[in-house]
Parts: structure tokens; C-alpha cells; sequence
């Protein structure tokens, strides 16, 4: 019998993407998105800016599409900032339970709310320096906030962004804040509220955590990571 190898068999390298930060290149990319994604906006339904907070928060680990199912009792029962601030803790539990981590997101919500009574006056700020001072608000709500409550661009960098930014070569950077202001750089500044829907859509519906479907890309011939991943 042959003798059994004393080597062991090397484990297979992850495929890293070539790095190519190039404005044009992301121009590109962008463009085809939006012939694909022509209706691409902020899935999160809501008519002023605090509701957006609201849903903002309770997004966090839960779809959209459930948070879009709780909102609307919650925004009758809670029509603005005053009643949210005036909340009892346990009953806000309740009503936002099934969107999860309901405790945490309780709190935040009656915490945000009181901040923006006392300080701003009912009024949600219009800046990242002051939206960041809200109790539970860090730079991805604010800017959600900046960008599709009032218009300021905002380049949101979620799980999708994160992923995809990866895979296109645009960065290489794991840090939600480190890629914002990396693509920052190579995305123009007018689609930076755009170009973060687009990126959460082709991440949804083509370019997925589990597989990447490069066959029904449409940005295919642009991606350093088309079929090695």
C-alpha cells in the first residue's frame, strides 16, 4: 500500500477582488443600476421626518417590509415626537415588539424622542453633527435621515453597501464609516442618497451574502468579482 501523505491538503484562499476606486468605473456602475432599478427609493414608509427616525430604528435586524406592517398603529398611536417622548416604556415595548430586540428599540425610541423635544423643540435637526447627539442615532440613520427626509445627501452603508462596495473593487474596507467616506470619494455627491437604494436593491435581488447570480447582473463586465463568488 502507498504510504499515507504526512501533508495535509492547504486550505483554498478567499478570492479578493482587484481594487479599482475609479470614479468613472462607479459612474458606470451606478447608471446601469438605475436603468435597472428606475423607481429605486427609501422602502421605509413614513410622511415626516420623525416617523423616518422612527422606522429607521426599528429596521435595525428586521425587514422592511414588517417594520412597514407596525408603523402605522404605532404612528396613530404616536403621532409625533411629543407622544413618543411621553411614552410608557412598557406599553412602547409592546407595540413595537414584533420587529425585535424590542427592549432595546424601546428605549431608543423614547430616549430620541425626549432628545428632540428638550433640545430641538419637536423639530428633527437637519445635520449629521446633530442627528449623531440623538440617543440611539448613529451615522447610517442620520443619514437615511438627511438624505430622504430632507434631501442632503446621505450615502448609507448597510450590510448590501458593505458587501457589494466589496465586490466591485471599490473598496476594501470592512468599517461601515470607513467605506461611507471611501465611496465618498468616487460617487458623485448628488447620487450619494441614490446610489446607497441602488446597492441594497441589486444586493437584495442579484448580488446576495449566500450567491452572487452573475448571470443576471447588470454589471457584469464591471465587476472584478464576477463568477468568483
Amino acid at each position: 500500500m502507498p504510504a499515507a501523505s504526512s501533508s495535509r491538503a492547504r486550505p483554498k484562499k478567499a478570492f479578493v477582488p482587484k481594487l479599482d476606486p475609479d470614479p468613472k468605473r462607479a459612474k458606470k456602475v451606478l447608471d446601469r443600476l438605475r436603468k435597472e432599478f428606475p423607481d429605486a427609493k427609501c422602502a421605509l414608509d413614513h410622511e415626516t421626518p420623525h416617523q423616518l427616525l422612527v422606522a429607521t430604528i426599528l429596521s435595525a435586524q428586521c425587514t422592511d417590509a414588517r417594520v412597514n406592517l407596525v408603523t402605522p398603529t404605532l404612528f396613530a398611536k404616536y403621532p409625533n415626537p411629543e407622544a413618543f417622548a411621553a411614552a410608557r416604556i412598557e406599553e412602547l415595548e409592546q407595540d413595537v415588539k414584533s420587529t425585535g430586540f424590542y427592549r432595546n428599540k424601546a428605549r431608543a425610541l423614547l430616549e430620541m424622542s425626549q432628545d428632540i423635544v428638550t433640545r430641538h423643540g419637536g423639530e428633527v435637526p437637519r445635520t449629521m453633527e446633530e442627528l449623531t447627539e440623538l440617543r440611539g442615532v448613529g451615522r447610517k440613520t442620520a443619514n437615511v435621515i438627511l438624505g430622504n427626509a430632507f434631501g442632503i445627501p446621505g450615502l448609507v452603508v448597510d450590510t448590501h453597501v458593505t458587501r457589494l462596495s466589496n465586490r466591485l473593487g471599490f473598496t476594501r474596507q470592512k468599517d461601515a464609516v470607513k467605506i461611507e467616506f471611501e465611496l465618498r470619494e468616487i460617487f458623485p455627491k448628488k447620487l450619494w442618497t441614490l446610489s446607497s437604494h441602488l446597492l441594497i436593491l441589486h444586493g437584495r435581488k442579484t448580488c446576495s451574502a449566500r450567491r452572487a447570480e452573475c448571470g443576471e447582473c447588470a454589471v457584469r463586465d464591471l465587476c472584478p468579482s464576477a463568477d468568483r463568488v
